[in-house]
């Protein structure tokens, strides 16, 4: 397994199925802060349910479609990073990501973000990363920005979710812009 360092006591790490009891204590400690934002964190409830939210990641992956990394701190799963999707015929991948109040204000999203970035811009030659996030989640909107995405619009009303239907905001980067800064950290 790999591991990659994010700062002192903080690590991301592939999130698999066979650590399904570790998430689920991970989503119960942070669900009130994820599920506003992110849907599999109130179905992710029980073993089974936490197992199959892993599991449909490891499924992605295995096709080459998405992929999960889990961020440690201190030998604590704290939250994590993921390629929602991932396209390789269109050049075009989804970054998204999550983390629970123990991880916050450390800089380990806009860190982990990064490395996902520059990953799929570097070794897969992907031409263009995206961030979807709700205007409402502010910190989401930052961590695009401090990556140097733009916001490229707003989707008003596309994501039914609880009976609302709320505004999307896409960020965008691009393979040349990246690839035009001096480092990985925002």
């Amino acid at each position: 397994m790999f591991a990659i360092a994010l700062d002192a006591g903080a690590e991301l790490r592939p999130l698999e199925p066979w650590q399904a009891e570790e998430f689920l204590a991970h989503m119960d400690r942070a669900r009130a802060t994820v599920d506003p934002w992110i849907p599999w964190a109130s179905r992710s409830t029980d073993l089974d349910s936490a197992r199959a939210t892993l599991q449909r990641y490891a499924d992605l992956a295995a096709r080459d479609a998405g992929r999960l990394y889990g961020i440690w701190l201190d030998g604590t799963l704290v939250g994590g990073t993921m390629f929602t999707s991932f396209d390789t015929n269109t050049g075009i991948c989804e970054i998204g990501c999550w983390l629970e109040p123990a991880g916050q204000g450390r800089g380990l999203i806009s860190r982990a973000a990064g490395h996902l970035v520059d990953w799929a811009v570097r070794v897969r030659g992907m031409h263009r990363v995206e961030w979807r996030t709700s205007p409402a989640n502010t910190a989401s909107s930052k961590v695009a920005r401090r990556l140097g995405m733009r916001l490229d619009g707003v989707l008003r009303e596309t994501f039914p979710y609880r009976g609302v239907r709320h505004d999307t905001e896409i960020w965008s980067l691009l393979a040349p812009e990246w690839l035009a800064r001096t480092s990985i950290a925002p």
